[in-house]
């Protein structure tokens, strides 16, 4: 497929994901229950992932164009995860349980204030080590919430249930925006260690080098 139209297919995936996600959401089919394990969440939380990971391996024009993508954008749009305070708000209301939300939201507030100086400051090939380590904490983050979020009620069966994020508008979160952040940090590791720059990074960087 050439690169060319890639653009186009990615946005159309990502509108039939959304509004899968939505639609799902709207007819209650993440939200379980107490007793049983949340698998609908967890598949539709790494089912993207994992997705996507497979089309990046075997494709190598898929491959090529995820290369191409301006790692400064991507990182950047990790800034939206400053909305994790919600998080942290919820657990003070007694809404959510605090071995999920505290966690989940210092960690998202972190990476969202910090994405703006990783986006300017860390994409560059002299930084590349540092801009991967903030890249990998940003996936640390990610897998975190989503390990306790799923295994709360098995940690601590009588406290809070963490059952608000398996409804909307909180399930669009786990179903949705943790998957894609997910992939935003693959694609700008995968840049990083990439032997050949691609074209996108050497622009980005070309600023650091003429210093």
């Amino acid at each position: 497929m050439k690169n060319t139209l890639y653009p186009k297919l990615i946005s159309v995936l990502l509108a039939a994901w959304f509004v899968f996600a939505l639609t799902a959401s709207a007819f209650n089919l993440f939200n379980t229950g107490p007793e049983a394990p949340p698998i609908a969440l967890g598949l539709a939380a790494g089912g993207p992932v994992i997705a996507f990971l497979v089309w990046f391996l075997v494709s190598p024009s898929l491959r090529q164009f995820a290369l191409s993508l301006n790692p400064r954008t991507l990182t950047f749009l990790q800034s939206w995860r400053i909305a994790g305070y919600t998080f942290l708000v919820l657990y003070f209301t007694g809404l959510l349980p605090g071995i999920f939300a505290l966690p989940a939201g210092w960690g998202d507030v972190a990476i969202g204030i910090t994405a703006p100086f990783a986006a300017m400051y860390l994409a560059t090939a002299q930084r590349r080590g540092s801009f991967v380590a903030w890249q990998l904490l940003g996936i640390a983050d990610l897998v975190t919430a989503v390990t306790l979020g799923a295994t709360a009620r098995l940690i601590d069966p009588h406290g809070i249930q963490n059952s608000l994020m398996a409804v909307l508008p909180l399930s669009l979160i786990p179903t949705f925006a943790v998957p894609l952040c997910l992939i935003f940090h693959i694609i700008c590791i995968a840049q990083a260690a990439t032997s050949a720059e691609t074209l996108r990074w050497s622009e980005t960087t070309a600023p650091a080098r003429e210093a």
